[in-house]
This record gives C-alpha cells, structure tokens and sequence, in this order.
C-alpha cells in the first residue's frame, strides 16, 4: 500500500543516506513516488546545507540525503542537520558500496564481489591509541559505538532465519532486475572473469590501472560459488569495521577481520550510528586491498538498493507519527542538537559526573523544583563540547527525555532556537506574524503533558540580554528593548532542566537564580596530551614534544584543537609549531588567531582563541566600561602577583581625571573575574591569563590605544615603586616585574611621561645595584641619567642624584676611572650649588674618598674622609648613620696604612654605634663587621677576625642570598683566614666555591673574579 504525501517534513521516518550519486541514483530509481517532481515540496530547516529528495518506498515515505563527500565526518554533518530538519526519523539506512573480507570468519563462508552485508553492528577500528608496541582499539561503552536497537536487532534475527534471507534475496532479485533495466544506471553483472581474488601478500603492480592493464600475475584464489555460473548476489550479516581511510592491504584486512570478526569495511556508518537508529547495507565493489577497480561499483550499488528496499518492506516501526493526530505528533520526543558527538572529546569525567548528579538525571523520578546548572570558564576551555558529550550521554541513556539546543550568542540567534522548537512541535499559532513565539514555546514547555526536556542555552555571555535593565550606568546595549530579559523566556518546571555554558560567571549565577557554576578550568596534563595524540594522528610526536606544547598553550582545549588543525593542514612537526610558538609575542598571537574547524563548534561564529576573547572584551566594553579599562591597565603590568596597590592608585587617578569609587572599581573587578580573564590568588593580588594578557595586547594595538595604556601604566607604577635603601624593601622585588613590564611597553609622548620613564628607571636601579646585579643596573641608569640630562640640565639636583648612583654602579665593578670622572662633577657642582657643607655635597665627597681608598690612593682618601668625619659628626651627631660609615671608610683607609692600632679603636666604635642604633644584622653593621675583621687579619689577631668573618658570611647568605656579590667577597675573605691558619682544605674548598658563584654572577672579567681565580690557582699549583 503506498502512503499519501506527508503535509509536512514530521511525516517522514526514514532516512537513507549516500555518499557517491552512483550509489542515490540506483536507490532513488526504486522510489515508488516522487514527491519532489513539481521542486522542493518540504524545504528544510534554515541553516541546514543538506541536500534532499523525497518519495515513497512500499509503505514508508522516505528521505534520500546527498553527501558532499565520503568519510564518518561529512555522514556524520550529514546526519546531525537532517536529524534538525526531519525531527521524526526513526531509522537510517547508509546505502553503497564497500570492500568484502573473502571469507567470514569462523565459518569461512565466501564473500563474491556483488554480495550484500548487512550490519549488525559496527566497529570503528581506526579509533584507539597508538602505543610504542602496539594499536589498541577503544572498546568501553563510553568510547565505542554502542549496538543497534533492539527494534533493529530482532528484525535482523528475523531476518537472518532461513526463510526471511530466502525471503529477502527473492525480492531483492526483482528489484535488481529493475534496476538493470535501467539502461543509464548500467548495472549489469561485470562478469565472473573480472573478479579476482588474489592471494592477500600479493600487492598490485601499479596503482590507478586496473589488474590487466598492469598485468597482475599473482596467485589468484579459486572460488567454490564461480563453479555454478553467474552467481546470485548473496546476504551476509555481520559486523561492520569503519574508519577514515580506505582499506587497501589484504594482509591489513585479514587481520582485523580475524581480530574483529568483521566481514567488511566502509567509511560512513559512524557518522550516522550515533546520529540515528542506523543499518548498513553496503554490496562488495572490492575486496578491501591494493586490487581496487570501479567496474564493480555500480553492480555493488545496485544490489545494495535492492536489498534496502527489500528490508524496507519488513520493517514496521513500533510508534508511528499520525497525520491526522496533531497529539500524537507533537507529543514525540525531539532531539534538537545542531552538533555529532565528538569521537576526540577526552576526561572531563568530574564535570559530567556532576552535571548528572546536579540536574537529576540519575534519580528514578521527577523531583517539585526544576534543576539548573551552568557550566563557567574562560573561553576556549571546552564549555560546548563538554555539553554535547553531556546531551549524547543523556539521549543514549534516557531517550524518553527531549533535548533542545538554544544558540545565545545573540537575541536574535535565542529566538530562530525557539522558533525551530515551536516547528518541530507545530505548535498551534507558531506560524502566525504576530505571535510572540518566545512565550509560546516557554508555556508548551512548562506543560507537564509534553513530557520531560533539558535545555541547552549554550554561549550565555551577555547579561545585558538576560536583564531587565542596564548592568551598570555604564551600559549601553546595541539590542532593541524588546529583544533583552530573555531570562524570562526560560521555562520554569520541575519535569525540565536547564544547562547553561557561559564566560560570564555572572549570568551564570543569574539565570540558575543563585547557584554557583561549575568551573571549568584548563585540563591536566594527562587530558591535554591524550587530547593532542587523538588530533594529531598520523603525525609523529614525542611526549615530551606534546607536554612542552599543552604548557606553552595553558592547558586550554580550543587552543590546544587550534595548534593540531594547524599542524596537520600545513604539515609540519610539533616541533616545527613549537618553534614557532617560541618566536615572539606578535608570532604567537598570530598563531591563536588562524581559523579552523572541529566537531561541535557553531558553524556560525567559528572563531580562533584569539578572536573568541577579543569579542569578550568587546562585550565587556559595551557592558562596563571601567572593567575595559581596567583589563587594558593591568595587561600592561607583569600578568603574576598585580598587587591591589596598583589597582586602587590607578582607579583614583582615571585618564579622565575623575577618581572610581571602591564599588565602582569592585564591579570593575567582579566583571574581569566573572569572565576568568583574572583569578584573585590572594587578598588583593591577581593573576592574568599568559594569552589572554597576549591577545588584550592584539586588542588594544588594533585600536591604536596600546601605546596609551602603557604610559598610564608607567605613570602608575613609576609612582608606587620605592626608593631601595640597604634595608632592600620586599616591595621592590615584588614590583620589580610589573617595573620591567611597563618600561618595556611604555613610550614617551610628554615631559611627564619622561619624567616617570626617567624616575622608575633610576628607582629599578638603585634596587638592583644592591642585589649585585651592577650590568642591568648601569643599563638603566644611564638611560635615566640620558633622560634627565635632556629634561633638567647636567647639574640639577635629580640629575646628580642619578650620575653619582651611577657613579657608585661603576665603582662596584672596578670601573675606577668612570666612577672617579662622575663622581669629581657631581662633587663640584653640588659645592657649587649647595656649598661645601651641605649633606649632599658631603656624602658626594665621601663617595670620592672612597673610590681613591679602593685604587690603593690612601693619602688622598684621608685628606677628604679625615675632615669629613669632624664635619658630619659635628652636623649629624655621633650615631648618624652618615657619621658611622665616615668612622668605617676612615677606620679603613687607616688599615690599608698599616696604622691598626687607630683602625682598629675607630672600626670597634663604628661597629658598636652600628649595632646600638641600626641592629646587629643590618647590613650597614655587617659592614663595619667586615671591615674590623680586616683589621684583625692585618695585626695577625686570625681568631678574632675568623670569628666576625664567620658571623658576617652567616648573616649576609640570610639577609641578601648566597650568591649576593657582597656574600662572595666575605667567603672570600673567610677563605683567606683559614688559609692564614693552616686549614688549607676547607679553605680550598670554599674559594672554590666562591670562584664558581663569582664566574656566575660577577662573571670571568670582573676584578674581584680574576683576583679569586689567581688565589685559587695559586693554592692548588
């Protein structure tokens, strides 16, 4: 009996699907009816690419869908947009030809090129892991394709009794002579002399002729059904091996088919198995190895056409959709998911074990309140694929419950999900102009009557669209007033859930109505590799490679997709890509900003890492303006550690000269967090994201306001960064980074920016000359001294301030002759312009005295420190520290002179006046420490001077570190001592070890290293 034309596209069940046309024309031509003769009747979904054709087989009314290309993935894209455009398919049957195993396994039964298989079940042989040793096929519940229905599966038993195969080969053999009597589908049976089976180790000669043209001359198989004549097409059922590539190697085939027991090998049917209720029926065209030849395709088609429309003929759906019952119809479960499952989707088993837990779908009945959960993160750490390994979990599991997926990116996208929910129902009124379709799905949905439902609202960032009304005063939403509050569109009910996947934990919290999202960080170790190998099969990697290549990428799963598209479209190595990424910041931001695809991505916004969280910042500028400006601010700081002091002095000094409020700049910061651009470490500090920190780079470059942030940024730190005294603050090395971050992004525009470049630049290092760090410390105080040369003049105060710091710089590396030139004109003109018994000038001559003490000028040394001392003495009191370290220099220069008896009274009174007033541990009384035990080497007191030189070694590694140039020179001393004493090993060993720290940190021509290595070589010679 044939069926009357369905009034719509819910009228159709049954789907068969082709990937070569060779394979649709011989089914179609089986078609009882056409209903596609006067154009496309049914149309299909928008945003469905599919082609269709429609008709009528026996009893069914059925769909014929086109594939654009072999292989599981365009079936599977195939697959997924029919199963939106036809909502009430029941059955798919993949239609076509396939490559045979010669004999089954087991019963060793011939296979002969012509004959029909049928699946029972599929095995996705090409999807596993490749072990050093070995393949291993994934074979779990939750990696492998599962088996067919049980609908499906009691007709195949039927059908594989003796009467039902003999049943079915009669009519299959009245359909084929059919088709044969189609002149233009030419599926004449090519002959028994065209097929051969040759032995599986044979290879053929030259690929792309056939057998005779390159004359195969291997063993050919004798088959036992060739002695009746022609053969009849014959059934076989049995297991199905798919995968992505042909199958061309008789020894690969054999053996999978042993291990398998597959009796055939096509590529489509994954596609399709997860998607629907599916069946392949595939006629041998070859005999899957290097022997391939398209003479047998159209037979093969043919008899495969035959077969389906034969099966179609047994089959009888245990639920059928009505064209007179619209409650029937709209009652039927929907499966509204524009996606395919993702075979790559690796861990995240603590998410979606949550997930079932959270949203009640492990719980035997309905619970009074309705479960809704959203899922929270950065963008680019998986939030959609983990929703559609969800959603397939779900339907596989519970498939009474139906699934909807809502596109939010947009009001406009939010709508056109609705509408699709309202046409696959055929809700009455949904096609009315002025119907508000948004309320009529939400009270279809909240009806108890149309049974259990999970809604998917997937890329909920925005808030303005969810609200009732502005976020802040700040916003300005690009969305007509009617088009926003889509939160209220949402169905409230107990007998459905709502999934949400968001970068904005605030909407998160919103539309659950208060409950705390699940986060969704980057993935381990483990996952990000297991993710990498499963991209980049076929491409050989290391672990260590694949490791190094997740770490440079953050963990983040889009990025770590992105790397391996790229790697397999341009065909290089991971190493290749990892040199890339190594280049510059440009070079790798470039890199995150290539397009690529992948499974369960929005064909509509298919965009790369760096564009996904360029269009976050843009959202987040249209919603708050102060958080924009505040993400700009802090990119330009080092991305680890950005203290609240930063934050709070640059929030009250606003380029528009308007200072934040604390709730202002709280909101500020809630936003940056919501959206997982910065993470909170502790009270008041913040981490940023490394790439995101790139990509806001990118941003601001593209608006030409990159330049502009890095100034403000300068401004801000330039002021908060402290002057280093010798009590070597923690703030400078906290802020040290952030110091190095902004001068290195920062130019100068204005006086006021060169006076803020100039004054952190002597600031860092002042810091860093006390950490011994003297080559970066002259680098920058000579770009700062350039700097206020230029703005102020040679002998303005703060000039000389940074030439005798710079003076000092040169002096700590031996530098005599520039530390003496400096040191001479800051002295000059500060008598000049102070006079010569101001602080400053005389600190300028202390540190000239002291540069002619270290060149062995003694006599001159005390012509400036002996006055000096009555003079600061007199000025500043006895237990100044000024006045403790005149006492030092002097004491000093004395014990160079061999006068110990006055070195020594004056170093015992400097270093007692040191502890009382600056504490024993100061490093300013570890000085004077040093220097007596000086003395007492020089007058031969070894105990007491070993006994100080202990203490000071002791104390320095705590206080400034073991490798701190002034550590080195008391090892060194100490070393010395022991040598004095007779205690020639350890002394050995410790200069040693001071020649290796000096090597390292002073390096090999510095004065104190060539001194250390001639003492060393002369103890060891």
């Amino acid at each position: 009996m044939e069926p009357p034309s369905p009034t719509n596209r819910l009228g159709f069940e049954i789907v068969i699907i082709c990937a070569l046309t060779t394979e649709a024309d011989a089914v179609e031509t089986l078609f009882d009816q056409h209903w596609d003769d006067d154009g496309s009747r049914y149309g299909k979904m928008p945003g469905d690419p599919n082609s269709y054709s429609t008709g009528s087989i026996g009893r069914h009314n059925v769909v014929l869908a086109y594939m654009p290309g072999m292989g599981k993935a365009s079936s599977a894209v195939v697959a997924a947009n029919c199963r939106i455009s036809f909502p009430n398919i029941k059955l798919a049957l993949v239609v076509g030809v396939c490559g045979a195993v010669p004999f089954v396994p087991e019963t060793e039964t011939e296979i002969v090129l012509g004959d029909v298989i049928v699946s029972s079940g599929i095995i996705q042989y090409d999807l596993g892991r490749q072990l050093p040793e070995r393949f291993k096929r994934k074979d779990t519940l939750l990696e492998s394709l599962g088996r067919p229905s049980a609908e499906i599966r009691t007709l195949l038993a039927k059908l594989m009794g003796l009467r039902g195969r003999k049943m079915l080969r009669s009519k299959m053999a009245g359909h084929l002579a059919k088709l044969q009597n189609e002149p233009e589908l030419k599926a004449e049976y090519p002959g028994v002399a065209n097929d051969k089976l040759f032995d599986s180790k044979y290879r053929h000669l030259s690929d792309g002729k056939t057998c005779a043209e390159c004359k195969c001359d291997g063993q050919v198989i004798p088959r036992r059904r060739f002695d009746q004549g022609i053969p009849q097409p014959e059934l076989h059922f049995g297991l199905m091996a798919t995968g992505d590539t042909v199958m061309k190697s008789g020894e690969e085939r054999d053996g999978i088919a042993r291990q398998e027991n597959v009796i055939g090998f096509e590529m489509e049917g994954a596609g399709v198995w997860d998607v629907f209720p599916c069946v392949v029926m595939k006629g041998a065209c070859d005999y899957a190895d290097s022997h391939k030849t398209k003479a047998w395709q159209r037979y093969a088609a043919a008899t495969a056409a035959s077969c389906a429309k034969a099966f179609l003929d047994y089959w009888v759906p245990s639920t059928t959709t009505s064209q007179d019952s619209q409650s029937q119809q709209t009652s039927t479960v929907k499966f509204l998911v524009p996606y395919t499952s993702n075979p790559d989707f690796i861990g995240r088993s603590e998410i979606l074990d949550t997930l079932k837990k959270r949203l009640g779908h492990t719980q035997q009945a309905v619970g009074t309140s309705q479960a809704r959960m959203s899922l929270c993160g950065l963008g680019g750490t998986g939030k959609t694929q983990i929703a559609i390994a969800y959603v397939f979990w779900l339907q596989k599991n519970y498939p009474s419950i139906s699934i909807f997926w809502v596109h939010a990116s947009s009001a406009t996208r939010f709508r056109q999900a609705f509408a699709s929910i309202a046409q696959a129902y055929q809700i009455p009124g949904y096609a009315e102009s002025k119907i508000d379709v948004l309320q009529l799905v939400k009270d279809w949905l909240e009806n108890k009557d149309h049974g259990q439902w999970l809604l998917v609202v997937d890329n909920a960032d925005d808030l303005s669209f969810f609200s009732s009304g502005p976020v802040d005063t700040t916003v300005s939403s690009v969305e007509p007033e009617d088009e926003r509050n889509l939160g209220r569109y949402l169905p409230e009910c107990a007998h459905g859930a709502i999934l949400l996947t968001t970068r904005n934990k605030q909407v998160g919290i919103r539309l659950t109505k208060g409950k705390q999202p699940i986060e969704v960080l980057r993935m381990n170790d483990d996952e990000s590799e297991q993710l990498l190998r499963a991209r980049l099969e076929g491409t050989k990697s290391t672990s260590t490679e694949l490791s190094t290549l997740s770490s440079r990428l953050e963990h983040l799963p889009l990025a770590l997709a992105q790397s391996a598209a790229f790697i397999q479209e341009t065909g290089i190595s991971v190493a290749e890509y990892l040199e890339l990424l190594n280049g510059n910041a440009k070079d790798m931001v470039q890199l995150l900003s290539k397009e690529f695809e992948t499974v369960g991505r929005d064909p509509e916004t298919l965009h790369p890492v760096a564009q996904t969280w360029i269009l976050s910042f843009q959202q987040i500028e249209r919603q708050h303006t102060l958080a924009s400006e505040l993400l700009s601010f802090m990119s330009m700081l080092d991305r680890q550690d950005i203290p609240t002091e930063f934050i709070s002095h640059w929030s009250k000094n606003g380029k528009d000269g308007r200072s934040r409020s604390a709730i202002e700049l709280t909101e500020a910061k809630g936003v940056l967090k919501a959206f997982s651009f910065v993470t909170e470490v502790r009270s008041g500090s913040f981490d940023m994201h490394r790439l995101v920190q790139l990509v806001t780079h990118k941003w601001l470059e593209s608006r030409g306001t990159l330049g502009q942030c890095g100034r403000e940024a300068l401004m801000t730190v330039s002021r908060l960064y402290p002057l280093c005294t010798y009590k070597i603050p923690a703030r400078c090395a906290e802020y040290l980074s952030h110091a190095n971050s902004v001068l290195q992004f920062s130019g100068i525009e204005s006086e006021d920016d060169a006076k803020a470049r100039g004054l952190l630049l002597h600031r860092v290092a002042v810091y860093l000359k006390t950490k011994g760090k003297w080559i970066d410390a002259e680098k920058l105080s000579k770009e700062a001294l350039q700097i206020q040369e230029e703005l102020l003049g040679d002998d303005h105060p703060s000039t000389l301030t940074i030439k005798s710091k710079l003076a000092s710089i040169y002096r700590s590396q031996g530098r005599w002759k520039e530390a003496e030139e400096l040191q001479l004109q800051v002295m000059e003109a500060r008598k000049s312009n102070l006079g010569p018994s101001d602080q400053k000038t005389l600190v300028s001559m202390a540190n000239l005295a002291l540069i002619y003490r270290k060149q062995g000028r003694y006599d001159e040394a005390e012509e400036i420190e002996g006055p000096l001392l009555t003079e600061i003495t007199k000025a500043r009191g006895p237990d100044h520290p000024d006045t403790i370290y005149s006492m030092m220099s002097l004491a000093s220069i004395y014990r160079n002179q061999k006068r110990f008896e006055e070195a020594e009274k004056l170093g015992v009174q400097a270093m007692e006046a040191s502890k009382r007033k600056l504490g024993a541990d100061h490093l300013q009384t570890l000085s004077s420490m040093a220097s007596l035990g000086l003395t007492y080497e020089g007058q031969h007191q070894l105990e007491k001077a070993e006994k100080l030189m202990e203490q000071v070694l002791e104390t320095r590694r705590k206080k400034i570190g073991p490798d701190h140039p002034e550590t080195l020179k008391s090892m060194n001393v100490l070393a010395s001592l022991w040598k004095m004493q007779g205690r020639d090993d350890e002394a050995l060993a410790l200069m040693k070890s001071c020649v290796e720290a000096r090597l390292q940190v002073l390096g090999p021509t510095h004065p104190r290293t060539l001194a250390s290595v001639s003492i060393l070589q002369e103890w060891s010679g």
